[in-house]
């Protein structure tokens, strides 16, 4: 049985969304290896939003499913790799990830947006 202690916790890092630079994003979806439980999500969604030129970042723990907007002349997809690899920097964690689409943001956006509507 795994225990949890105090330095299990996970701050969550917060990034304002800058909407007018949405526009101007490219929208990857990443299958994420590795996550167990929502601090691991905290983990790898402070990793994504650490790196400068992602605007926005949003993470399914059920679909192990990870959406991140990004300015494609800051970051690369290996960028989003890297730094999903990076979340795992304790040494007790190991997190991958893989590109399974990249779609431009007024696509991908559009249904992260009606999900949020209950209209």
């Amino acid at each position: 049985m795994r225990h949890h202690h105090k330095r299990d916790h996970v701050e969550v890092l917060e990034k304002p969304l800058d909407r007018s630079a949405l526009a101007h994003t490219q929208v990857a979806y990443l299958a994420v290896s590795g996550m167990g439980c929502t601090r691991c999500v905290t983990r790898v969604n402070n990793s994504l939003l650490f790196l400068d030129g992602v605007v926005l970042s949003r993470i399914v723990l059920e679909e192990n499913l990870a959406l991140v907007a990004y300015d494609p002349e800051m970051v690369t997809p290996l960028d989003l790799i890297q730094a999903v690899a990076d979340a795992g920097h304790d040494g007790r964690h190991r997190y991958a990830a893989r590109i399974l689409a990249q779609v431009p943001p007024h696509e991908a956006l559009r249904t992260y947006y009606a999900e949020l509507s209950p209209y």
